[in-house]
């Protein structure tokens, strides 16, 4: 008797799953977006987004030689902007690392060396090169190419700005009953280790990287994550002061951010 093996070969599949839509909102049933601010805007930035390509930005602060998880969520967000046809900017903080982002600590950050903050710099930098680069080269298979992601240092244009200017120029469009309102300055304020005014200064900055961004780049959409909501609207505050642009404005008239 001769024996028979059978012999079942299974198909292997390999599952891939894209996700590109110009109105990048429809990510908030996957769970990716939490709020978007203000609140009532939705209607207005699903019709800019589907209407045209916009910029979005989000920041990396330099603390370390390289990324870490807590860059996951903003680094995949821009991903998909930049999927959905739109121009992605990261934005590494050179200048607002000597500063240090009081969001979500209870202690005063320690001070980096001008030659350790230069190193992560050029570390985030390759990461994020990197990131964008393999995106395309490995997973994106879509026939339209995409943006490429825009990465920027934010010492750039600090290193061309007074003092006394930006204080006296910027800090007149913040008021000072908004500052201290903001969750992560009230913790700090009422934690035993107190807050300085190096940090207490940062929303300043990170307000005004956003409107360097505008004027530079015409973005109107930033992400970040839900620590950065104090920071993100006193961007939008000084945006809509400075550029006199209503918050709900048509075309592309209106300044939005968008959280997750």
């Amino acid at each position: 008797m001769l024996g028979c093996t059978r012999v079942c070969r299974r198909p292997c599949h390999t599952l891939r799953r894209f996700y590109s839509n110009r109105n990048i909102l429809k990510l908030k049933e996957r769970g990716m977006f939490q709020d978007i601010f203000p609140d009532t805007a939705s209607n207005v930035v699903t019709d800019m987004l589907n209407s045209s390509p916009q910029t979005v930005y989000g920041g990396f602060d330099p603390t370390a030689d390289s990324l870490h998880v807590g860059n996951l969520l903003v680094l995949v967000n821009l991903l998909h902007w930049q999927r959905g046809g739109h121009q992605p900017i990261a934005l590494i903080g050179g200048a607002t690392a000597k500063i240090g982002d009081p969001s979500g600590r209870t202690t005063e950050r320690t001070k980096m060396e001008n030659y350790t903050i230069d190193d992560n710099i050029q570390g985030l930098y390759s990461n994020i090169k990197q990131i964008f680069e393999n995106h395309e080269k490995y997973i994106w298979k879509d026939k339209d190419k995409m943006k490429s992601v825009k990465i920027v240092n934010n010492d750039e244009w600090y290193s061309d700005i007074k003092a006394v200017d930006l204080i006296g120029g910027i800090g007149r469009h913040l008021r000072m009953g908004t500052l201290l309102s903001r969750t992560s300055v009230q913790s700090r304020l009422q934690s035993p280790a107190g807050m300085s005014y190096t940090e207490f200064s940062y929303q300043l900055f990170q307000a005004y990287d956003w409107l360097h961004l505008y004027k530079a780049h015409k973005c109107i959409f930033q992400v970040g994550g839900n620590d950065q909501m104090g920071n993100i609207m006193s961007g939008h505050e000084l945006i809509s002061k400075v550029c006199d642009k209503p918050v709900y404005g048509k075309d592309f008239d209106a300044t939005f951010l968008v959280q997750f």
